[in-house]
């Protein structure tokens, strides 16, 4: 792998900054690790299938979080404000990544039970996406790193504008509009059945919530979710899963305690190694494989790596590891 060693220029720090992705000429390293461990390792493959207390978690969570808004109708909005950072915004972030295990049908056996539950699951988080995310996230498993089909991987446009502290900064805070729109804009898909599903039913439940309990009921969702998605512990894990920090590795796992309310998307090298594994039995493929994962840089805290993002200068969105499309993978 290389960085474009002529495209590099320095800040009024010295500070070296890149100008172009990391580059790799090999393929993503899930694939070949996985067949390497379970060659070694078959009795992994008896954590393959469903969690069957996924649909009780997130039935929890959807619950909590529409009481609250329904409670929070006549609120101020300081207070609501205060309640979507410090509760809301766990409970939506929650949700999202809930949706990332129905994505890989981790829910129930039957793929068409998850895109139910996954419609469920997008109620609080107040904007349809849950159809849609699962058909760019699987190519995002699929083409890891692949030029023009990742679409995890920032635009070119934003790591020419994203150049230091300060637009770093702005960039978290409106991290998920970028992850939300940047697929739109650059590999857009028609939409289907699913996705005309996915939103008449949001719909349905913001107008509901509108009529019933009015503007700040659906307020306190939105801004559940966008504090959630910014400058928030749990948004750390979009770029904690791989940034590049060490450009020998393009994928990071993390291993502290928000895994707990996160579905343990922390274990990312554990889930791209096997995404058919369920959240709360990845921990166990460290356990059983543990050489495949200990000499890897792994995290302890998302809002740490946050912090590095923003005030380490020579990171920033042109941090991320790239690569051609094989002909194995097309």
């Amino acid at each position: 792998m290389r960085k474009g060693g002529e495209k590099r220029e320095e800040d009024n720090e010295g500070v070296v900054m890149a100008n172009d992705f990391f580059w790799s000429y090999t393929d993503e390293p899930h694939a070949s690790r996985r067949r390497q461990i379970l060659s070694q390792f078959p009795q992994i493959k008896e954590l393959f299938g469903p969690d069957p207390f996924a649909f009780f978690k997130i039935a929890v969570a959807v619950s909590l979080q529409l009481c609250t808004a329904i409670i929070l109708h006549d609120a101020g909005w300081l207070k609501m404000l205060a309640i979507a950072y410090f509760f809301g915004s766990f409970l939506n972030h929650n949700l999202f990544l809930a949706i990332h295990e129905l994505s890989h049908n981790l829910a129930f056996s039957t793929p068409v039970y998850n895109r139910w539950l996954g419609i469920f699951a997008n109620l609080p988080i107040g904007v349809p996406m849950s159809i849609t995310f699962q058909k760019y996230h699987l190519e995002h498993h699929r083409f890891q790193g692949v030029d023009g089909i990742d679409m995890d991987v920032p635009s070119c446009t934003e790591a020419h504008f994203v150049t230091n502290t300060i637009s770093k900064a702005i960039w978290v805070i409106f991290q998920l509009f970028f992850y939300a729109l940047r697929p739109l804009f650059l590999k857009p898909k028609p939409p289907g059945y699913w996705e005309f599903i996915n939103l008449a039913i949001q719909v349905a439940l913001d107008g509901i919530l509108l009529y019933f309990w009015g503007w700040k009921s659906f307020a306190y969702l939105i801004l559940s979710t966008f504090v959630g998605g910014g400058m928030h512990p749990m948004a750390g894990h979009f770029i904690s899963e791989h940034y590049v920090f060490n450009p020998e590795q393009e994928t990071y796992s993390y291993y502290g305690p928000l895994n707990l309310m996160t579905w343990c998307v922390g274990y990312h090298n554990e889930h791209h190694d096997f995404p058919r594994i369920p959240g709360n039995k990845l921990h166990k493929v460290k356990e059983i494989a543990p050489e495949y994962y200990e000499g890897l840089d792994s995290y302890k805290s998302w809002s740490q790596v946050i912090y590095m993002y923003i005030m380490d200068r020579s990171i920033g969105p042109f941090s991320r590891m790239k690569r051609n499309l094989s002909k194995k993978s097309a």
